[in-house]
């Protein structure tokens, strides 16, 4: 079903084109995300960019067949992350420096923080704390009730990349090629990993492990508890900017140069590796994958659906324009926000098209899907909240 584009009335901002290169080659880093603890999951919220601590950018949510839009907000600049859905709130950031705070109901403000800066990351809340770092490599705690400002630490890069939480310590990965753990409370160091190269993409959690792609091209495992190498970082033969999605002992993480991995992460072991035979594909985001599948998306917009067992293409689909967004598998569908203004719903089954809703700007962040709803963002700055009819 095609719907009618809404008209935006914001302005595009000069930052909204912002991307980040890996020094081992000519690539621009993908939306990328951080999310709760688990594999795939159902709820209500969308706390984190990925859905889940794993980052599989899976939910079990089936939204309704007929959407329609619910309200729309409109921020001051670009919007290039994924809105964060907790309670009866919604929080967004722009790459001006700005956090939103928006009543999930109906997208009235509630309150707004300027921080002079910019932000291609999503915020990460943890209770009533909302953790973010910019593109100066800052990293701030607010409340999440008000906006007031709790603490910053620093680093010594961009951070483009959405924090995470482990225990009481957050987790922020810097294009200075390194880890920092903080503690929540306070901001306060705790233990610093260090890569060999930029990391640009946000850590992933599971168990007491977190995961790490770099422009080093190798696929980092890190002890939470100490800091120090889970042994030896698994090659990738290219950089990445992604973010690691896991699901039990797989990980899976595309790279820059057109190669999709599936690693067994406790024995150090790769499980298979996906390539285009007839042309690379070029990977800047993160794979979604559920229980049998990972789902990615290429700068050479095709849309390939993989068996995680084996490794081979189930099916592909073809968009206008690439996508620079994450895909997200809800349910029966795969959803797909593409540079060419769609957002298309396609059938995790075969690829078909199953809905679409196109504006006249741009999707450059993911989506955001509950039990009942789904957000998402645009590059000028328009956030749309989506329900049944």
């Amino acid at each position: 079903m095609e719907l009618s584009p809404v008209e935006s009335t914001s302005r595009r901002s000069d930052a909204g084109g912002r991307r980040f290169f890996c020094r081992l080659g000519f690539s621009l880093v993908g939306l990328i995300g951080f999310a709760v603890f688990g594999s795939v999951c159902s709820a209500a919220d969308w706390r984190f960019p990925r859905g889940d601590a794993a980052a599989s950018g899976a939910t079990t949510a089936q939204l309704p067949d007929e959407l329609a839009v619910a309200w729309e907000f409109t921020a001051d600049d670009a919007i290039e992350s994924t809105p964060i859905v907790v309670g009866d709130r919604v929080f967004v950031a722009d790459v001006m420096g700005k956090i939103y705070c928006l009543a999930r109901g109906d997208g009235q403000q509630r309150w707004r923080k300027d921080f002079g800066t910019g932000f291609l990351a999503s915020p990460v809340i943890a209770g009533e704390r909302l953790v973010i770092g910019d593109y100066d490599g800052n990293v701030y705690a607010i409340s999440a009730a008000d906006g007031t400002e709790l603490w910053t630490a620093t680093t010594e890069g961009e951070i483009s990349g959405s924090a995470a939480i482990f225990e009481d310590k957050v987790l922020v990965a810097c294009q200075d090629g390194k880890l920092y753990c903080f503690e929540l409370a306070t901001g306060k160091p705790v233990w610093t990993y260090a890569a060999e190269d930029q990391i640009q993409c946000s850590p992933t959690i599971a168990g007491d492990r977190t995961f790490l792609g770099g422009c080093d091209a190798k696929l980092h495992v890190v002890d939470l508890k100490t800091g120090e190498a889970d042994g030896d970082a698994m090659p990738l033969e290219g950089p990445t900017g992604s973010t690691p999605a896991v699901r039990g002992d797989l990980a899976i993480l595309p790279t820059h140069d057109g190669s999709v991995f599936a690693f067994d992460w406790k024995n150090k072991q790769q499980r298979w590796r996906y390539e285009d035979p007839l042309q690379a594909q070029e990977y800047r985001n993160s794979a979604a994958i559920s229980a049998d599948v990972a789902v990615v998306s290429s700068q050479r917009k095709q849309v390939d659906a993989i068996d995680l067992k084996t490794g081979k293409r189930l099916w592909r689909h073809t968009l206008r324009r690439f996508a620079d967004a994450s895909p997200v598998i809800a349910g029966a569908d795969v959803w797909i926000p593409a540079t060419d203004g769609r957002l298309l719903r396609l059938a995790l089954a075969d690829g078909s098209v199953k809905w679409t809703y196109e504006i006249r700007g741009s999707f450059v962040a993911g989506v955001a899907v509950t039990d009942s709803e789904l957000f998402v963002a645009d590059d000028e700055g328009v956030v749309r909240c989506f329900r049944g009819k």
